[in-house]
């Protein structure tokens, strides 16, 4: 069986480590998991290459991106509108997000809760998630993006108002940020590898943050949640997300392969 992982850039990646080993513990040790670096400018001209896979993962910038190109979406991915995921068989190509459960057992193990005052950085395809699943707990959502964004987040605000009318969502530019947050969940890749010395947000605004969560997982410490942690805050990065999400995804590509 042949695997891969989509997205540019993706030096930072330890997905084929993380996937090799869930390969050799279900007894696929046979499996391969490749990187397939693709540029935005050229995905849709070299997307029909990754159907050749038996099932492949989506990374940043293309989570969004590959939607057009499946025949079908699960629940999860149509809710976010953001697949991470894609299983190949029988000629059908169907697009999973397993995000939702790695940051949702993610924010369990960090010993947060999305019910409170919750900042989402970022409304990709990973922001969009957090942000609807922080909305559908009951918390209180600011999504803090750039300004070029505004548009995007508000399509997602329209979106979660779509699920739960009652929403109470907030956008702000991300370099005005402010107010008391409960938790705040970064899923911009700033801070990502090479960049390790960037930060998402000011210092003021974590000095009374108890939980930060970082979906970036290289470095696994990021100015960010060094940051937070020197003011006192509990921080997890983007690690066990990485992982949680792997395994779910070998359950998709390996559950059910009989169908």
């Amino acid at each position: 069986m042949k695997y891969a992982l989509v997205g540019y850039p993706l030096s930072h990646s330890m997905s084929p480590q993380i996937h090799k080993k869930l390969f050799e513990e279900s007894k696929h040790a046979n499996a391969t998991y490749v990187l397939r670096e693709i540029t935005a400018e050229n995905f849709d001209d070299q997307v029909r290459t990754l159907f050749e896979y038996d099932g492949f993962n989506v990374t940043i910038p293309h989570k969004i991106s590959i939607i057009k190109h499946l025949d079908e979406l699960d629940e999860t991915a149509a809710r976010y509108n953001a697949v991470n995921t894609v299983k190949c068989c029988n000629g059908k190509n169907i697009g999973y997000n397993t995000d939702v459960q790695g940051f949702l057992s993610s924010i369990k193990l960090l010993g947060a809760s999305l019910t409170g005052n919750v900042a989402v950085l970022g409304c990709g395809g990973t922001g969009r998630m957090m942000a609807i699943e922080t909305a559908l707990a009951g918390g209180n959502l600011t999504v803090a993006v750039r300004r070029q964004d505004f548009s995007a987040a508000q399509t997602l605000a329209d979106d979660i108002y779509k699920l739960k009318p009652n929403a109470n969502i907030t956008i702000t530019d991300i370099q005005a940020l402010q107010g008391d947050f409960d938790l705040i969940s970064n899923a911009t890749p700033v801070g990502m590898y090479p960049n390790i010395n960037d930060c998402p947000i000011s210092d003021n605004i974590l000095k009374n943050v108890p939980f930060v969560f970082d979906a970036v997982y290289n470095p696994t410490e990021t100015v960010l949640l060094k940051t937070a942690k020197s003011y006192g805050a509990k921080t997890l990065s983007g690690l066990s997300m990485l992982i949680r999400q792997a395994a779910a995804a070998h359950e998709i590509w390996y559950g059910d392969r009989s169908e």
